[in-house]
């Protein structure tokens, strides 16, 4: 194992738990950002786009690389079984897919196929989404995996690099724009940003409250407590 300390800085707090050394960005998990699909969020257009409401289903979703991203593919297409006509406004699509390889999901007039648009009266928002609240379900579980760890990202690297088979460093933070590869240079606005007044910090409890079932979910039950705790 190798040996690190904890909270080696102040921007990351620490918490080992064997396989893996987990890094939780402690600004972000602290601060009162909070999504505002429905609320006044402007999307991740080049212009800003409030009066859309797609938040950031604007693009496909995208699945993780190789046989998880595969995986990943597979288990939507089972709960896309479950949604019906009345929760999905694209329900018979011939596909849900973006390409034959299935690597991310499909975009239809300008947004996510799973994206209930505005007037829709099954609910405007994820269909997926809509159909896991209504079966009384974790939507977590039905949605793909980069919807619902949003605005949370995950970056793995190695804790050392001379040691393949060693522990992994799982570094938790919030999105910006460089996670959107070239689309985030052209984003008007992004919410996890507090420029000109930071409009999505304006919740009324911490992260780690609002995300606690996504911060489990990512990391465990134990290491949440853990994660509570440290910032307490």
């Amino acid at each position: 194992m190798v040996s690190r300390p904890v909270d080696a800085d102040d921007e990351f707090i620490e918490i080992d738990d064997g396989d893996t050394i987990w890094r939780f960005e402690r600004d972000f998990m602290h601060s009162n950002w909070t999504c505002l699909f429905g609320n006044g969020c402007k999307g991740i257009l080049a212009e800003e786009a409030e009066t859309l409401n797609q938040g950031c289903c604007s693009l496909g979703a995208h699945f993780g690389d190789g046989e998880p991203g595969q995986a990943e593919a597979r288990q939507l297409s089972a709960y896309v079984s479950f949604l019906s006509p009345e929760q999905w406004q694209y329900h018979g699509i011939d596909t849900v897919y973006g390409d034959d390889e299935r690597t991310h999901t499909r975009v239809v007039d300008g947004a996510c196929v799973f994206l209930n648009r505005l007037g829709f009266a099954g609910g405007e928002g994820c269909a997926l989404h809509i159909a896991a609240v209504e079966a009384d379900e974790s939507p977590i579980e039905w949605k793909p995996s980069v919807c619902w760890q949003l605005p949370l990202r995950v970056a793995w690297t190695l804790a050392d690099e001379t040691e393949p088979e060693g522990p992994e460093v799982a570094t938790v933070r919030r999105w910006s724009r460089v996670d959107w590869g070239d689309h985030g240079t052209k984003m008007a606005w992004c919410c996890t940003e507090r420029t000109e007044g930071g409009e999505a910090y304006s919740g009324d409890i911490k992260v780690v409250d609002s995300l606690a079932d996504e911060l489990s979910t990512l990391a465990g039950d134990a290491v949440y407590v853990k994660l509570r705790h440290r910032l307490d």
